[in-house]
Parts: structure tokens; sequence; C-alpha cells
């Protein structure tokens, strides 16, 4: 079962299960803060949940808003699951 944080779940919310979304959109659709996105997208990359195109294993502060994140397919159905749990 996974478990996400508060910060987590708003941005699988916001990245949704259809089409990738730029990370710059993702930080408008959350109203975080910058570093705050780009250390929740760190964190979601790391444990496979998300993954970003171009392939990057982390992702810079600078390069996050041009970046397009979406949801590691295989991990889709939980993932929705945890949503609607939390």
């Amino acid at each position: 079962m996974i478990k996400l944080t508060g910060r987590e779940a708003n941005v699988v919310r916001a990245i949704g299960f259809t089409e990738s979304m730029l990370g710059a959109e993702i930080q408008d659709f959350t109203r975080m803060q910058c570093e705050d996105v780009t250390d929740t997208l760190n964190s979601l990359l790391s444990a496979g949940f998300v993954e970003s195109i171009p392939y990057t294993e982390q992702i810079q502060i600078a390069e996050m808003p041009v970046t397009a994140f979406e949801i590691n397919p295989a991990y889709a159905h939980q993932l929705k699951q945890a949503i609607f749990r939390g």
C-alpha cells in the first residue's frame, strides 16, 4: 500500500493520470513554492511513482518548470487509491 504525504498527494493530483504536465503547471496548480515542488517531485521520482521527460533521476530547481512529468503507469492504480484514501 502506497502512503503519500499531503504535498505528494497534491502533486500527484496535479499531474493526473492521463497526460504529462510541465513543472510550471504543477506549481501553478498546487500553489506551492518552487523549492517545495522540486523537493516533492524528487521524492516521487526517487520512489519511482513519477517519471520525468526527458528522464532524470533528480530534478534541479532551475529545470523543474520546463521539465514534463507523468505518473509511472506501473503505479497508477495504487496512486489513485492512495489519493482517494487520503
